[in-house]
Order: C-alpha cells, then structure tokens, then sequence
C-alpha cells in the first residue's frame, strides 16, 4: 500500500524562512497616540475661546483676537506643551531652516 499523498507547503523564495510574519514597524513611539489626552483638552479650551472670542494671540494676549481655527490649535499646542503634556516638538520653521542653510 503506497503512503498517504500529502500536500507540501513550496516555498517560492528560496533563501526565505516558510512562515514569514508581518512585523510592526519598530518605530519610537511607544504607545500608538501622538497626543495625549492632556493636549487634547487644552485644544479643545483653545477652540471654545476662539468661538467665544475671547482667545488672544501673542505673548500675554496682548495681540488681536484669534480668527484662524490653525491658529486656535496651535495656541492650544503650546498651551499643552508649556504645562508638559505629551506633544511632539514643533517643527522647525521653512525660514529657520533656510537660514541655517545659508550659514553654511
């Protein structure tokens, strides 16, 4: 009696391990949020002041009342990180970074 046929697994890449998993990309973030929560609330805040009007721009309030909702979150941004809730660094600016280009 012949043995029993069984299916063999191929493999197509020859070099490669059979069972190849799908790993997750090693990044530097530890957990998948960006923001914390703490940020999200003080943009939030930001975002009800700027409706209200009552939201200022610039040191102290002292500039003119915000109308841009960017402006409103990146306020709030600040705010956030100021306080030390958890936000990723501001990018350099295209200027800043041109600047610094030119130097060289």
């Amino acid at each position: 009696m012949p043995p029993p046929i069984v299916a063999r697994q191929t493999n197509l890449n020859p070099g490669e391990p059979m069972a190849t998993a799908r790993r997750k990309s090693t990044s530097k973030r530890s957990s998948g949020r960006k923001y914390g929560k703490a940020a999200s609330k003080r943009v939030e805040s930001a975002m009800r002041r700027k409706k209200k009007g009552t939201l200022k721009s610039g040191p102290g309030g002292k500039g003119g009342t915000v109308k841009s909702r960017k402006q409103a979150i990146a306020i709030g941004l600040s705010e956030a990180r100021a306080k030390g809730a958890k936000v990723p660094r501001k990018r350099a600016s295209k200027s800043t970074s041109k600047r610094s280009a030119r130097k060289k």
